[in-house]
């Protein structure tokens, strides 16, 4: 996979069956910043941020069309190396989703299932990745012990450090924090501003407050369609497009 990882859409189009879920999208999402999707329930954002590492590939009668580049490579070219893609390509899921099993064993599985098996580089992994997740001081007496034992918001912060593990070079969060309290939500907050000098970082969020602290770009989502791209704090100070400020003004979604 190529050095580079901006991430180019052109007239991507997105079909569920007979249903059209995305609707000839183009975005430039550009490295080492955060980009926000905005947008109501249901409008696409979810689906289209799994195109960036073919999670749609699990769905049965799913069907894209359009280009998606990653650097150079068009991701969906034949011959894409899809296990390399998601090495790359890291994600965060909306709710924790730990491995019942030790703390330990829920970092080190993406390297082992690269063929890392020293003692010594796993043990660096492990601490690498938590340190980098903010987990560390919390989690390294018990890094033996079952993550599910883990507060929701550590439990988020692991799931993180997990994905930081396969040392990817692109993090998709899927509404990170919409399971988490304030005070958890703030610290996630905190590390993915941090993040961001070291990788490209996709975030969906349903809160607008978020976008505007955390993202350097925004794209507004309806009905499978951008809207609006744009500077975040463009886009939430001028929008250009009416619907855009109907939605973040509050009159629907």
């Amino acid at each position: 996979m190529d050095n580079r990882f901006n991430i180019r859409v052109r007239g991507c189009n997105l079909y569920y069956g007979d249903f059209q879920a995305l609707k000839n999208v183009e975005i430039d999402i550009e490295e080492h910043e955060i980009t926000a999707f905005i947008g109501p329930s249901g409008c696409g954002k979810s689906t289209f941020i799994k195109t960036f590492n073919r999670m749609n590939d699990l769905i049965e009668n799913c069907r894209i069309t359009g280009e998606i580049m990653i650097g150079d490579q068009d991701i969906y070219a034949k011959g894409t190396d899809v296990t390399l893609l998601r090495k790359n390509v890291g994600m965060v899921f909306q709710k924790p989703n730990p491995f019942p099993m030790s703390i330990y064993d829920n970092i080190a599985f993406a390297p082992r299932t690269f063929g890392i098996r020293k003692k010594k580089e796993l043990n660096d992994i492990v601490e690498r990745s938590l340190r980098q997740a903010g987990l560390w001081d919390e989690a390294k007496d018990r890094l033996r012990k079952n993550a599910m034992g883990l507060s929701g918001g550590q439990q988020q912060r692991l799931c993180i450090a997990r994905a930081l593990a396969a040392e990817p070079k692109i993090l998709l969060m899927d509404e990170p924090t919409s399971a988490l309290d304030p005070i958890s939500t703030g610290k996630i907050e905190d590390l993915v501003s941090e993040l961001k000098e070291n990788y490209t970082i996709v975030i969906v969020t349903h809160n607008m407050q978020q976008a505007t602290r955390i993202s350097d770009k925004t794209a507004f989502f309806l009905l499978g369609e951008i809207i609006e791209c744009g500077r975040t704090e463009n886009l939430f100070s001028m929008p250009k497009d009416k619907r855009t400020e109907s939605y973040i003004t509050g009159r629907f979604g």
